[in-house]
């Protein structure tokens, strides 16, 4: 591990670039009081489908006039966005090698009777069950306050981003390619979600983000 605090915004079941971090760093802060920001890891991931690249977002409802707290965005349940993404999910890593192994950590939040009203509490849990999987042990703590530019530690909130033209190069980290369902079509595709990771690698998925590891 490398000196200093790494500060993440929120994801949705981030990418395999997001949850090096925990290795990478003994203590991690989740910013809760940010405002939040539209098309990023915060309410949507990618995963490996059969035509490729796939992105799963989870609707939410925020004022458009003005800015929202993060610890104020709540899901919006009015569509049935559980059973479209586990739908999807299962589609794209059902014959996985590990699947089956993790199907069910995975599935009850995608049920009836598992709904949470605020986008944060959401994250984290599932957080909280990856972390767990991949035996991630860093100290985790939540921010108090919002600073633009911390005084102390590394400042990944906007660094780790799907849009190419607003993420920024990390010189410790580097996309190790690993065995995916459909790479004999597309080939592989670097830093999808944690979970394209933990089921194609399954208890190999920790040692994987150790390799990708610059330090």
């Amino acid at each position: 591990m490398i000196p200093g605090k790494a500060l993440l915004s929120t994801s949705y079941l981030g990418p395999v670039q997001y949850y090096s971090r925990f290795l990478l760093h003994r203590e991690v802060w989740i910013e809760q009081c940010e405002n939040y920001q539209k098309q990023s890891y915060r309410n949507r991931c990618y995963i490996y489908g059969a035509n490729g690249k796939q992105c799963l977002v989870i609707p939410v409802n925020v004022n458009s006039d003005k800015k929202t707290p993060i610890r104020d965005v709540t899901i919006d349940y009015s569509k049935p966005w559980q059973k479209i993404h586990w739908k999807s999910i299962e589609s794209a890593y059902r014959l996985s090698p590990c699947f089956e192994f993790y199907e069910d950590e995975l599935s009850g939040f995608y049920g009836k009777g598992s709904h949470k009203k605020f986008l944060f509490d959401w994250n984290n849990k599932l957080m909280e069950v990856m972390l767990d999987l991949l035996k991630l042990t860093a100290n985790l703590t939540f921010t108090s306050l919002y600073e633009k530019v911390p005084v102390s530690g590394a400042d990944y909130r906007e660094s780790i981003h799907p849009k190419a033209r607003l993420s920024r190069p990390d010189p410790h980290y580097k996309s190790i390619p690993y065995a995916q369902v459909f790479d004999s079509k597309y080939g592989f595709i670097s830093n999808l979600s944690i979970i394209d990771l933990l089921f194609n690698e399954g208890k190999h998925a920790r040692d994987v983000l150790e390799e990708g590891l610059i330090r």
